[in-house]
């Protein structure tokens, strides 16, 4: 069983960013948003861990994250936090579906 120590860090740094939003600008609704998609995201990495192939829920978070940050970054043009997050997510995308080709 090999731990999926990518998607781990990716859940991680949403839960971090959620974190820094809340600590920064008060903004309740930014940690809630980075505790549950990256509760998701830990989830959807626990459950890569014990089947390889079992993307389906790390592949709905972050591409759910990806065009939602995506959204924000493309309205805003400020690239932290959305750029960041939604590039993240996008790369976890790119990432998880070539986990099912290999």
């Amino acid at each position: 069983m090999a731990i999926d120590w990518i998607g781990f860090g990716y859940a991680a740094a949403i839960v971090f960013g959620g974190f820094l939003g809340y600590k920064r600008k008060a903004s309740v609704m930014s940690l809630m948003a980075g505790l549950v998609f990256g509760g998701l995201s830990a989830y959807g990495a626990f459950k890569i861990s014990n089947d390889p192939k079992d993307i389906q829920v790390s592949l709905i978070t972050s591409g759910l994250l990806s065009v939602i940050m995506g959204m924000r970054y493309k309205k805003s043009g400020k690239l932290m936090p959305a750029g960041i997050i939604s590039g993240l997510s996008l790369l976890m995308v790119f990432r998880l579906l070539l986990l099912t080709v290999i």
